[in-house]
C-alpha cells in the first residue's frame, strides 16, 4: 500500500493512517524539501521575487503540513502507544529542520535582497508583513550567531520540543492512571443525574458494577461542585491537583517536576543565546505587548482592581459555608459551597440549564448568529472519513460557494487530550496555478457525551467553551489573506489571537443570542424568562475570584520566565505569586504547575497573560455591538472586514483601531465582569 501521508488528498485519510506511516513520510518530505531548497539557492536568479522565493517555500510547507497535521491531530484525539512513539520520533527531525531553515545564511540573504528590492514597494500589506516577520524570525532563530552557538541553539530547540511532548504525555497518563470505583450510591449523594449516568457508563465500559469517577473534567467537575460527601471531594481534589507530580496517590509515577526544571533552564539559556535578558523578553519579541514591565504592570493593575471584589466574594462564601456547618472552608469545599450559594441567591445552577442546551440546538443557533453577523451559511457533511464516530464535518458557504470546512470533535473519552482547542488542518492560500486553496480547521472539546438515551446536553459553561473555539475557527476560516504565512491565525501576535474567540462568547449571554441557541430538548420550549433573568443576574457571581485566579496563573507564568533561571523553583515562584494575589489558600501538596500544559506543553510560555490582554480587546470590540445592536449585520461585517478577514497581515493594534476607531479601553472588561465601582 502506498503511504497515505505522501499522497495528495482533499480531506485527511484518517482511516488509512497507521503509526508505521508517520516517520517514513516525514523523513521523505524533509529530504525532498531540503533538496528542493538547495536547488533553489544553488542557482540564485538575478533578482529574488515573491514568485521565485516565497511561493516555492509555501509549497514545501504545504506538503509537510498535509502529512504532519493529521498525525498531530490523531496524537491528541486518538492517542495510542504506537502513534505516540511515531509522533515523538519525528519531533527531533522537525525541530532540526526548522532550525536549519532559520539558520540558512543563503536563504536569509535572499529574503534580505527581496525586502530591499524595488518589488517590495509593489507588494501588498500582507506580503510586506510576512517578509518583515520572516526577517525578524531569522534573527530569533540565531542567524547572526557564530557556528558553535547556532549548533547549541538547534540542540536547545530539539530538547525543548521533546520535553514539551513528555510533559503533555505525562499529564495524559497521570489523568488516566487514577480512578475511583464506587459501589455505594450514598457516596455520590448530590450528583446530578447526568453525572451519575456518565459515571455508570464509565464503570460499564470497564465491566464494573456501580460508578467510576475519573480525573477527566466532565467527571471531576460534578464531584467538586455537587458531591455532599466532603471526604470524596477531598480525595478527588487531591488526585486532580497532584497529577504528574511528586505528591498525591500516584506520587512520582509521572512526575513533571524535573521536566519543568529542565524546560525553564533551557528557555533561559535560549533567551540569553539570542541576546535577551530572560525568556519573557524573547517571548514578547513576537507579541503585541511592548515590554515585560508593561505586561507585569497590566496584570498587577488588574489584580489590584479585582482583589477587593475577590475578598468580598470569599467573605460571603465563608459566611455561607459556616451557616451550613463548615467552619474551615478548604479548597475542595469552594466549588461545592459556591454552587449552593449560587442556588440560594439566584435559584439557578448549570444542571438546571442543561436541558435547554441540547447540542444540536446550540450548534444550529450558533450558526444562525454568525449567519446574521457575517452573511455565511453552515451545512453539515454526512459522508467523510472519520477518526472516531463522534467526529463531524461542516462546510462554510458564502454566496453559494464553499469557502472553508471544519471538523468538530466534542466529547471527552479515553486517550483524548483534555481541554478544548482549535487547530488548523489546512491554510487558505493562492496556489501557483492561480487556484484558491480553502481553509480547513479542527475544533475539539471535551464535553459530557450523550447518556441514557438523551441527546448530549451542554452546561452553559460548555456552550461558552464551544463559542470560544468556534471564534478561533472563524478567524481561520473567514480569512481573505491569500498567503499561508498570514492567513487565518497564522502570523497573528499571540496576545491578540484570543480576541475573536473571547469575542464570540458574548453571544452566550445576550438574550438575542440565547433565544437562538436554547430550547428544551423534550418540549422544544425556549429558555423561560425567569431562568434567563436568573442566569443573567448570576453572570458575575464570584467574578472577582474568577478574575484573580486567571491573574494568578498569568503572573506565575510571566514571573517564572522573567527571572533568571534557576534563581527560584517553579514552586517558590508560584508560592510568592499566591502570597501576593490569591485570596483562597491552597494546601502545600497542590502541584497545579505540573499539569499547566498551556505554558509547558503549549504555546503560552510567558504568554498566558494573553487571555486577559485579549479580553480587554474583545470586551471593547463587543461594546460597539452593544451600541449598534448585537445582531447588527453592518457591525458584524465591519468586524469581519477589520479583524477576521485580515489574519496576521497587519499589526493587531492597527486592525483593532480600524474597527473601533480608537485604542482599547479596560473599562468595558471591568463593566462586563461586574468589577467597576466599589466592591459591595
Amino acid at each position: 500500500m502506498p503511504n497515505p501521508l505522501l499522497q495528495p488528498y482533499d480531506l485527511p485519510p484518517f482511516a488509512d493512517i497507521r503509526a508505521e506511516h508517520v516517520k517514513p513520510a516525514i523523513e521523505q518530505i524533509l529530504a525532498d524539501n531540503r533538496a528542493q531548497l538547495d536547488a533553489l539557492l544553488a542557482n540564485p536568479p538575478a533578482q529574488w521575487t515573491w514568485a521565485n522565493l516565497i511561493e516555492p517555500q509555501d509549497d514545501m510547507g504545504e506538503r509537510l503540513g498535509r502529512a504532519w497535521s493529521p498525525v498531530s491531530h490523531l496524537n491528541a484525539v486518538m492517542n495510542s502507544p504506537e502513534l505516540r512513539e511515531a509522533y515523538e520520533s519525528c519531533l527531533p527531525l522537525l525541530s532540526q529542520y526548522y532550525t536549519e531553515m532559520g539558520q540558512n545564511q543563503a536563504l536569509f540573504a535572499a529574503y534580505q535582497q527581496l525586502a530591499a528590492s524595488d518589488e517590495f514597494t509593489t507588494l501588498d500589506k500582507a506580503q510586506q508583513t510576512i517578509l518583515e516577520h520572516a526577517l525578524r524570525d531569522f534573527k530569533l532563530s540565531g542567524i547572526a550567531l557564530p557556528p558553535e552557538q547556532q549548533k547549541r541553539y538547534g540542540e536547545l530547540q530539539m530538547r525543548l520540543s521533546e520535553l514539551q511532548s513528555t510533559f503533555s504525555n505525562q499529564v495524559l497518563d497521570a489523568t488516566q492512571a487514577w480512578t475511583k470505583h464506587i459501589t455505594d450510591a450514598a457516596q455520590l449523594d448530590g450528583l446530578p443525574d447526568s453525572a451519575l449516568a456518565q459515571a455508570k457508563q464509565a464503570a460499564e465500559a470497564r465491566e464494573l458494577d456501580g460508578w467510576l469517577i475519573t480525573l477527566e473534567f466532565p467527571s471531576y467537575f460534578p464531584v467538586m461542585t455537587y458531591a455532599t460527601d466532603r471526604a470524596l471531594r477531598q480525595e478527588v481534589y487531591t488526585a486532580f491537583c497532584t497529577r504528574a507530580s511528586d505528591q498525591g496517590p500516584n506520587a512520582g509515577q509521572f512526575d513533571n517536576g524535573p521536566v519543568i526544571d529542565e524546560i525553564l533552564v533551557l528557555r533561559q539559556e535560549l533567551a540569553e543565546l539570542l541576546g535577551f535578558t530572560n525568556y519573557a523578553e524573547l517571548s514578547l519579541a513576537t507579541k503585541m505587548a511592548e515590554s515585560t514591565d508593561q505586561v507585569l504592570g497590566f496584570l498587577r493593575d488588574l489584580g489590584e482592581r479585582s482583589k477587593p471584589f475577590a475578598q468580598h466574594d470569599l467573605a460571603a462564601l465563608k459566611a455561607f459555608a459556616a451557616e451550613q456547618g463548615c467552619d474551615d472552608l478548604q479548597p475542595w469545599d469552594v466549588g461545592f459551597y459556591s454552587e449552593q450559594l449560587r442556588q440560594q441567591r439566584y435559584a439557578i445552577s448549570q444542571e438546571m440549564l442543561r436541558p435547554y442546551f441540547p447540542v444540536d440546538t446550540v450548534i444550529n443557533g450558533m450558526f444562525g448568529i454568525v449567519q446574521k453577523l457575517y452573511g455565511i451559511e453552515l451545512r453539515e457533511v454526512a459522508e467523510f472519513e472519520r477518526w472516531h464516530k463522534d467526529a463531524r464535518l461542516f462546510e462554510v458557504i458564502e454566496q453559494g460557494e464553499v469557502i472553508g470546512r471544519f471538523f468538530l470533535d466534542l466529547y471527552a473519552r479515553a486517550n483524548k487530550r483534555g481541554g478544548a482547542w482549535m487547530d488548523g488542518c489546512r491554510d487558505r492560500r493562492l496556489l501557483p496555478d492561480g487556484a484558491l486553496q480553502r481553509p480547513i480547521a479542527y475544533l475539539v472539546c471535551n464535553f459530557t457525551p450523550a447518556v441514557g438515551g438523551k441527546p448530549a446536553l451542554l452546561t452553559h459553561d460548555e456552550v461558552t467553551t464551544l463559542f470560544h473555539e468556534f471564534g478561533h475557527g472563524l478567524h481561520h476560516l473567514l480569512t481573505r489573506v491569500n498567503y499561508a504565512s498570514a492567513s487565518g491565525i497564522n502570523g497573528v501576535a499571540w496576545d491578540a489571537v484570543e480576541l475573536p474567540s473571547q469575542f464570540m462568547e458574548n453571544w452566550c449571554w445576550e438574550p438575542d443570542g440565547l433565544a437562538l441557541i436554547s430550547s428544551h430538548y423534550e418540549t422544544g420550549e425556549p429558555l423561560p424568562q425567569d431562568l434567563l433573568d436568573k442566569m443573567l443576574a448570576a453572570k458575575n457571581f464570584q467574578s472577582g475570584l474568577g478574575m484573580l485566579r486567571q491573574i494568578e496563573f498569568s503572573l506565575f507564568d510571566f514571573e517564572l520566565h522573567v527571572r533568571k533561571q534557576p534563581e527560584l523553583s517553579a514552586q517558590q515562584v508560584l508560592d510568592q505569586v499566591r502570597e501576593e494575589i490569591a485570596v483562597v489558600k491552597v494546601p502545600s501538596f497542590n502541584r497545579f504547575q505540573n499539569g499547566f500544559s498551556h505554558i509547558f506543553a503549549g504555546g503560552y510560555a510567558a504568554g498566558y497573560y494573553s487571555y486577559k490582554w485579549a479580553e480587554v480587546l474583545s470586551a471593547d470590540a463587543f461594546s460597539r455591538f452593544e451600541e449598534e445592536g448585537v445582531l447588527n449585520a453592518d457591525t458584524g461585517r465591519a468586524f469581519r472586514d477589520s479583524i477576521l478577514a485580515r489574519g496576521g497581515s497587519e499589526a493587531p493594534m492597527a486592525l483593532f483601531v480600524a474597527f473601533r476607531g480608537r485604542e482599547p479601553s479596560i473599562d468595558p472588561l471591568l463593566r462586563h465582569s461586574g468589577l467597576s465601582g466599589q466592591a459591595a
